[in-house]
């Protein structure tokens, strides 16, 4: 089978959850959620949760928690607190939790960053995979990074992602 006939196996609507995770920005204020709400429901793709909460480790591990709950959440996107920054706690707290990485989401997310910002690109650790059967993504936390990760790479393959989560052999 081709791949793009592949891909037309997942859902065409997902249920996402969408957590900012900033110090700094509120509802109000967060762009990037704002990004990332509007081009999963562009796409067709439903908003079952939102939030901005503070780059605390367990705010963060709270917030994933009650998502897994949910049976409407079958992807998480969270941005920010991705970067080396002191107060960037946002990978840490992620990446140990993944059941299974991506590392080709982080890999290729950073490529095409390099191609549109330069070595920067090396600062982020955005990272990707599964968790507790939800597939989920950590971007950082500019407007920029978050669009380029929505189109170029989540938006293409988010039902397919969700599909292969769901698929039992």
């Amino acid at each position: 089978m081709a791949y793009k006939e592949h891909l037309k196996e997942g859902p065409r609507q997902v249920g996402c959850a969408v957590i900012t995770v900033s110090d700094t920005r509120d509802e109000s204020s967060d762009k990037s959620g704002q990004l990332i709400r509007d081009l999963l429901e562009a796409q067709g793709h439903q908003i079952v949760y939102y939030a901005v909460v503070e780059d605390v480790p367990m705010q963060i591990k709270g917030e994933l928690a009650i998502q897994v709950q949910r049976s409407s959440c079958q992807a998480i996107i969270l941005n920010g607190g991705t970067g080396i920054a002191p107060r960037d706690h946002t990978y840490d707290t992620v990446a140990p939790l993944l059941d299974k990485r991506l590392d080709g989401f982080g890999e290729l997310f950073r490529l095409l960053s390099y191609q549109e910002i330069g070595s920067g690109a090396m600062l982020s650790r955005a990272v990707a995979g599964t968790y507790k059967g939800r597939v989920l993504f950590s971007l950082p936390g500019s407007t920029g990074a978050v669009r380029l990760a929505m189109e170029k790479l989540i938006l293409p393959e988010l039902g397919h992602m969700v599909g292969q989560l769901n698929r039992h052999s």
